[in-house]
């Protein structure tokens, strides 16, 4: 068989699937968003390790809380701002066509709450039923409870995503007579909490007034898109956002001295990212400006069937890959935790080194998401056929599975 004749059925595949994507696809959002939920993994598979006690238990660890330099690759790695962004611009095309098919506000609300909540119940209802099983088989409590913590670490996304996409038709209400400025509000209420939190008061300001950030810290972003999806926000403001969210970014680290990681660091009394500071603003600030300005170059390249093809696939299993990935990495320390200390994987990562015997777990990891995913995946679909008894049943597993999961956190 010559080569042309072994490489000519991918190429052919390759090729489908280019010819089968609607011309008025906007191929940059969906490759902006595929970027930005695979950070998600990499970052908590790079970041997030396990250390193994005397009786095989597992417990969690990070690298960052004994080797500060690792802090930037949280910089890299941390794209939720992306995520919201490209999340309120897809909202605002998706919220015009069903405008324009006559579609109740209500309706288009349900019908996308449906498609974010349906693979987050689909995991938590299943790890309900599996902590148990593997209690009997004889898991350690331990490594059971380290399990559902991190099973449910990625999900409060989903909360937070659900109640901006709620918010979606006054997002572009704001947009309608703010323009792009509708997110500075949003900026000034993560600034005057930070104030609070970290100011010459904060010994005086209780704990819950953080919380207040946790929704107009990650819709900044996503009013962003709104207004990039509404032509509200154009090259200008992308170089605005770029420019003046670096030099946020670095007046934050150097003049007020913000944590340098992007994610929570065990040991450290503040954090970034729960709830978001205003760090996490500007960093999302000049994430969204570069976006904005690098769009027709990133549509440009996904016109090449070889890289809009994982593009396409990463987008169909979106929430799959979000609410499972924890569970990939959790499936191949298990077992490793029987045969002693593997390094990489079940070894304390406690100097720079451990990094490197990382790397090579990650395509396992990845493997094994693919794997899972298979199976799952129809998770994401609509539950045709599904009785309403199973989808209470689902319901209130995965209710009792989040509770006892947030109860350890």
């Amino acid at each position: 068989m010559s080569l042309d004749e072994r490489t000519r059925p991918r190429t052919l595949q390759l090729s489908t699937i280019g010819s089968r994507t609607p011309v008025q696809r906007d191929r940059a959002i969906d490759g902006l968003r595929a970027l930005a939920l695979l950070a998600v993994p990499t970052g908590h598979w790079l970041i997030g390790g396990f250390v193994r006690d005397p009786d095989t238990s597992l417990h969690n660890a990070s690298p960052l809380s004994t080797f500060a330099p690792l802090a930037p690759i949280t910089w890299v790695l941390q794209m939720l701002g992306i995520f919201f962004l490209v999340g309120g611009y897809a909202s605002v095309q998706s919220f015009r066509r069903a405008a324009e098919r006559g579609e109740p506000t209500g309706h288009w609300v349900r019908g996308r709450l449906a498609r974010l909540l349906r693979p987050a119940v689909g995991v938590t209802a299943v790890w309900a039923l599996l902590a148990p099983l593997l209690y009997v088989a004889g898991v350690p409590e331990t490594t059971i409870h380290t399990a559902a913590t991190l099973v449910v670490q990625p999900l409060w996304f989903v909360c937070v995503y659900a109640v901006v996409t709620v918010l979606t038709p006054y997002c572009m209400a704001a947009n309608r007579r703010l323009g792009a400025w509708a997110a500075a509000p949003l900026v000034a209420t993560i600034a005057i909490v930070d104030f609070l939190r970290y100011g010459p008061f904060a010994d005086s300001i209780p704990y819950w007034v953080g919380l207040i950030s946790l929704f107009p810290g990650w819709m900044f972003a996503y009013q962003l898109g709104v207004s990039w999806g509404e032509k509200r926000l154009g090259r200008r403001g992308a170089w605005l956002l770029l420019l003046g969210g670096a030099a946020l970014f670095a007046v934050l680290l150097v003049v007020f001295h913000y944590p340098a990681s992007m994610v929570g660091v065990p040991g450290q009394d503040r954090t970034n990212s729960h709830p978001p500071s205003l760090l996490v603003i500007a960093l999302a600030a000049a994430q969204s400006g570069a976006a904005i300005l690098l769009r027709d170059r990133i549509a440009a390249l996904l016109q090449r069937p070889v890289l809009w093809a994982p593009v396409t696939a990463v987008n169909a299993s979106a929430m799959t890959i979000l609410c499972w990935h924890q569970t990939a990495m959790v499936a191949a320390a298990l077992p490793a935790s029987y045969l002693g200390a593997v390094h990489g994987l079940t070894t304390s990562p406690d100097f720079a080194t451990w990094m490197l015997t990382r790397l090579p777990w990650l395509p396992l990891f990845a493997a094994i998401l693919i794997l899972i995913a298979q199976v799952t995946r129809r998770f994401e679909l609509p539950w045709t056929g599904v009785t309403r008894t199973t989808r209470i049943l689902a319901g209130g597993l995965a209710v009792g599975f989040s509770a006892f999961a947030l109860y350890l956190l």
